[in-house]
């Protein structure tokens, strides 16, 4: 049966006696609509202690990643990037173990706007969502559209964070049976490439060998399996992650030219050699970066 055509009228929310607490209800009962993954809602309307009340604060119990999620309807303005900032930082240093995503929602997002938060970008790992809402007969339609995403830079995740530490700190912090699992891939990296360059961060462990880092660990503290991501370059990456998936490995797009994973034990038992070969893949498109994809 051929799809029958429809046609929905954008709208402002306000212009159809919609307000921001409804917008609100509607992403507490499912925050998937804001296509940032499926994140828990912490709190919502948390206080502050500088006064003022977060919309939201959620959680992604997958990347340990906590988002500070602001609203406006209508225009993006200067009040509202401030008070985004300012709760983003307050909760950082509250949960300084957790990494901090500062999200900022608007109907409208002026591209005066749009360049400040560029910039900032670069300091505060900031997410910019612009809502687009529909009406359709008597029902309402929200898309939500990312217009910018947490900055990107190779050379600046790769820098060493001010506070190394070591594998003490790690045994401590993590789980055995996911430490386990960055060792195992350290073993693999060893086993098929050479010699691995393993440093302990206290936010993550990296890998690398003789080119630059390619993996990053980020374990667990009361769970069996490890989060990772690994960079393995564009032109592959889709490639690997189909056969991933196929296998009914836990991965996805993981910013630019990477994939982040989600393994366990049993991924090791039953998938060694798709496994060992993004892992070499990876290593090999580590000391070649660049070439192909300036």
């Amino acid at each position: 049966m051929p799809l029958e055509l429809k046609k929905a009228s954008p709208v402002r929310l306000r212009d159809v006696a919609l307000d921001e607490k409804w917008l609100q209800d509607r992403i507490a009962e499912d925050p998937s609509l804001l296509g940032l993954g499926d994140l828990h809602v912490i709190k919502r309307e948390k206080s502050q202690s500088t006064g003022g009340r977060i919309d939201f604060l959620m959680y992604d119990p997958d990347g340990e990643t906590r988002y500070e999620v602001e609203l406006m309807l209508g225009t993006l303005d200067e009040s509202h990037i401030i008070r985004t900032i300012e709760y983003w930082d307050i909760e950082r240093q509250r949960y300084p173990a957790l990494e901090h995503r500062a999200v900022i929602v608007a109907e409208e997002i002026t591209s005066r706007f749009f360049n400040v938060i560029r910039l900032l970008n670069r300091a505060v790992p900031m997410i910019a969502l612009q809502l687009n809402a529909f009406q359709f007969g008597e029902s309402i339609v929200l898309h939500f559209t990312k217009v910018l995403d947490v900055y990107e830079s190779i050379e600046d995740e790769e820098e060493e964070p001010p506070e190394p530490t070591d594998r003490r700190y790690w045994e401590k912090r993590a789980t055995r049976e996911s430490l386990a699992i960055a060792d195992e891939v350290v073993s693999i990296v060893r086993t098929v490439s050479r010699e691995p360059r393993v440093t302990y961060h206290k936010g993550h462990i990296s890998l690398g060998t003789t080119g630059y880092n390619f993996c990053w660990f980020h374990t667990r503290r009361q769970s069996a399996h490890c989060h990772l991501h690994m960079r393995s370059g564009n032109e592959q990456r889709d490639a690997l992650l189909q056969r991933l998936e196929d296998a009914g490995i836990s991965a996805a797009p993981h910013r630019r030219n990477s994939l982040t994973l989600k393994l366990t034990a049993k991924d090791f038992t039953d998938n060694r050699e798709l496994l060992t070969e993004v892992i070499r893949q990876s290593e090999s498109w580590s000391r070649t970066r660049g070439s192909s994809e300036a």
